[in-house]
């Protein structure tokens, strides 16, 4: 990999998610020989990627070179990679462009999309974990729409005009709300001969409320306002498979023909090859880490974020999958590490869970801030002041903050354009469920 010896500990961070940045933001002034792989040069707010999947956001605006964030410290390190397989019993990871020895080494490789063993959906369903992945749903739905003003077919055209989006989590709540806009505001003057009305919208939930992870009052609020923007919402419905065409669920006659089916259902860890199996919580896909982000059964090997599990009595499962506790976990680890190197036992760690909020559309989101409940223009508000506080990077803040506010004044997303066309054959689209 061509780095320089040292004679400063290694630090190898796999990963440039929240967590990873996070960690390596907080080492790299200290004497520490830090190296941070990805396999992208780029990290990713992930939050906005449905705006860019629905024409909102370029995805220059949610995109930050890992580059910049090493570039001024002389032991700080970035390599474009993939790594491959982690080998403990010798302290290196093996990677596609060689091997590279450690000191310390953290994974925060992040989550992939789970399709609890669906293959149908898998092959042939939408998902929006990557930016290519959100400009593959944006010339998709761009492409539908072209599709549906020159088709003489009725059955196809409806199939064209038919957008199904599974999982009323955060994701799914806010892609269904933007979809929804770009019908009640853009389809009516960019698609003149095309009728909006003849457009629908189906949220298909597995539990009994939309946004679960929420309080019940921001689930109601959130239904509210989906359906006051035209979403039908079908709740305690199970999707069984998708074949491309059609969306089938366990309730009978409840069948979509669709051209756009988007899953948005689940999530799961993305492991790397090489730790012993006891480690790993394998339904998650998570390591089980102490309260010292330790893997269990190592002691220079941590996990952060998405993939690591710390239990506790408040959080039996692990901290939600969201980017505050990969934030947190980082910052924290660092201190830590910090604390190793001066031979000072290791601090536990804390989550403080700063609230849970989803925007459904124009003037209209939800908030869980403590005890705190609230929704609509103010919720809203919120929403936008905390995506722009934690986008990583002043331009970034800039010009997505230029872009909703253009949005907002003309009732318009100026980034419908297709770019690159969607191709169906799965080969063509970046499909590795690796982060890294």
């Amino acid at each position: 990999m061509n780095i320089p010896d040292s004679k400063n500990p290694r630090v190898v961070i796999i990963g440039g998610g929240f967590g990873g940045i996070s960690l390596a933001k907080h080492l790299l002034k200290e004497k520490l020989q830090v190296i941070l792989l990805d396999r992208h040069n780029y990290h990713t707010f992930q939050p906005l990627l449905y705006q860019v999947s629905t024409s909102g956001l370029e995805p220059d605006s949610i995109a930050y070179p890992l580059r910049k964030i090493t570039r001024h410290s002389k032991e700080g390190y970035f390599r474009l990679t993939e790594v491959q397989k982690i080998v403990p019993e010798e302290n290196r990871v093996e990677s596609s462009i060689g091997t590279l020895a450690y000191d310390y080494l953290v994974i925060a490789t992040g989550s992939k999309t789970n399709f609890f063993g669906n293959e149908s959906i898998e092959e042939h369903a939408m998902w929006m974990k990557t930016i290519p992945q959100a400009l593959n749903i944006r010339s998709l739905i761009l492409e539908n729409l072209e599709q549906a003003v020159i088709t003489e077919d009725p059955e196809k055209r409806r199939s064209l005009l038919t957008f199904v989006v599974a999982g009323a989590g955060p994701t799914g709540v806010e892609l269904c709300g933007a979809i929804a806009e770009v019908r009640n505001h853009i389809v009516s003057r960019d698609f003149r001969d095309l009728d909006s009305a003849e457009i629908k919208i189906h949220l298909i939930e597995g539990l009994d409320r939309v946004l679960p992870p929420m309080s019940e009052k921001a689930s109601r609020e959130a239904a509210r306002f989906l359906k006051e923007l035209g979403v039908e919402i079908h709740l305690n419905t199970m999707v069984q498979g998708y074949d491309g065409k059609t969306v089938i669920t366990n309730k009978e006659g409840l069948n979509f023909d669709t051209a756009t089916f988007i899953w948005a259902a689940g999530v799961a860890g993305a492991p790397v090859e090489g730790l012993d199996a006891s480690a790993l919580v394998e339904r998650a896909g998570r390591y089980e880490v102490n309260v010292f982000n330790q893997v269990l059964g190592y002691e220079n090997i941590f996990a952060i974020g998405d993939i690591a599990l710390m239990r506790s009595d408040k959080y039996p499962k692990g901290h939600p999958m969201v980017a505050q506790p990969a934030i947190q976990q980082g910052k924290h680890l660092a201190k830590n590490l910090k604390r190793l190197l001066r031979k000072e036992p290791l601090v536990p760690f804390e989550y403080y869970d700063k609230g849970t909020m989803a925007t459904v559309g124009r003037n209209k989101a939800v908030v869980d801030l403590g005890k705190l409940r609230f929704g609509g223009f103010f919720a809203w508000f919120i929403w936008m002041f905390i995506h722009l506080y934690f986008l990583v990077g002043f331009r970034n803040r800039l010009v997505t903050f230029f872009n909703w506010v253009y949005n907002y004044v003309n009732y318009d997303k100026a980034s419908r354009l297709i770019i690159r066309p969607f191709k169906s054959n799965r080969k063509n689209l970046e499909v590795d469920q690796k982060k890294v």
